[in-house]
């Protein structure tokens, strides 16, 4: 039950696979055509798409971004991709060295960089979202990658110590005894990458919320570090479960062929099937396995996120996706999409963003109009326009 003064707003979504398909096969053509160089201008009709079909508390998004930035952020992501490749065919290590190193310091610009972008390029009502952190706070956000930068910077240096090839024989290079403190040193990484990978998508996730306005108003966020956590494990749990059942099906129907079948001396068209069929069931049953993984873990965050944020003291919004429905939707999406040669993946997207969006309501304290009207007047004028314009570009898919 709403208390008084607390209006409730379900979001919705009026998209349909049948539009989208028409949008998406373009865009594939179209990229084929151009060996990929049309994906800025395929991400803006995708975008634009499914913007367009959200609605929030009747009014639907608007997705406003300039052509312009999305060609360049993908011509610089393309450049950047092309320089690191050449070096390391080339053999160019103190390049390589170089660009490993430059991606860890401009990592935190390219993400902040690319959100300043997306959320000013948002519109509901007419009012623009913004993302405004200082640098300073992106850089603080971002220490977890330079930990996993130095980290593996030390693992490697170790084993380049422990691996450089002996020349005191004539009998050519060998490799020496590895110490069980090595593979140590390699386990004790490993750990700490994931604990800092999931402390850096908590820092992005929290500085995103709470230094992105609407209007004047900022956000509001309430999730905790040890949140993340619990939903990573619970995440490994299903990663474990996943695994365990697509092994006990693939050796339950290897035992049934093998007992109730007899094997022909001349394997013939047998052979040759057992080699095609084999390699594709091992894919189908890969991308099984792990489809129920990162959709338990996309649903919990989901559900984390949108159950803790808010707009100032003025709006909130609760999330009743359910993760397990979640989980046997992308199950179905998966199977449809392998056996339709991915022709199913518009129809997917669409059914997912819909299940998203629709577990979300939106509950407005003391009136839509009101909000709209009171945002509107709090919101920048031409001169903040032009500033959020000239500053980010979309360099992260």
């Amino acid at each position: 039950m709403l208390a008084p003064g607390i209006e409730a707003f379900p979001l919705r979504f009026t998209g349909t696979g049948g539009e989208f398909f028409r949008v998406w096969i373009v865009n594939v053509l179209l990229s084929i055509v151009t060996l990929g160089f049309y994906t800025p201008f395929a991400r803006r009709r995708t975008a634009q798409y499914f913007f367009s079909h959200t609605d929030v508390a009747g009014s639907p998004l608007e997705f406003t971004a300039q052509q312009r930035k999305m060609v360049i952020g993908f011509l610089v992501l393309v450049g950047l991709y092309i320089a690191f490749n050449v070096a390391s065919e080339t053999g160019q290590d103190a390049t390589v060295a170089f660009f490993m190193l430059a991606g860890a310091v401009l990592a935190p610009y390219f993400w902040a960089s690319a959100m300043r972008f997306r959320l000013s390029a948002t519109r509901w009502r007419g009012l623009r979202l913004q993302f405004a952190p200082s640098w300073g706070e992106v850089y603080k956000a971002s220490w977890p990658v330079f930990v996993i930068a130095l980290v593996w910077i030390g693992v490697s240096f170790a084993a380049g110590v422990l691996f450089e090839p002996s020349q005191a024989t004539g009998r050519g290079p060998r490799l020496p005894k590895i110490p069980g403190v090595f593979w140590l040193a390699v386990a004790a990484a490993l750990v700490a990458t994931v604990l800092c990978t999931i402390r850096l998508e908590f820092n992005y996730k929290s500085l995103l919320v709470l230094r992105a306005r609407i209007g004047g108003e900022s956000g509001r966020w309430k999730p905790v570090y040890g949140d993340f956590v619990r939903i990573w494990l619970a995440t490994l749990g299903v990663l474990f479960l996943s695994m365990l059942t697509m092994v006990a099906l693939i050796a339950g129907v290897v035992f049934l062929f093998v007992g109730k079948s007899k094997v022909p001396a001349d394997l013939g068209s047998l052979g040759f099937a057992l080699l095609v069929l084999v390699p594709l069931a091992a894919l189908v049953g890969m991308l099984v396995a792990i489809a129920p993984v990162r959709a338990y873990r996309e649903a919990r965050m989901f559900q984390l996120v949108w159950n803790n944020v808010g707009v100032s003291q003025i709006a909130r919004f609760k999330c009743d996706l359910s993760a397990w429905r979640y989980v046997l939707l992308r199950i179905r999406n998966v199977l449809l999409t392998v056996f339709t040669l991915g022709f199913w993946r518009p129809f997917a997207r669409v059914s997912e963003h819909r299940m998203r969006t629709e577990s979300v309501t939106l509950h407005v304290k003391g009136g839509l109009d009101q909000l709209a009207g009171r945002l509107a007047r709090q919101q920048e004028g031409g001169v903040g326009d032009a500033l959020a314009d000239a500053v980010g570009l979309d360099l992260v898919g």
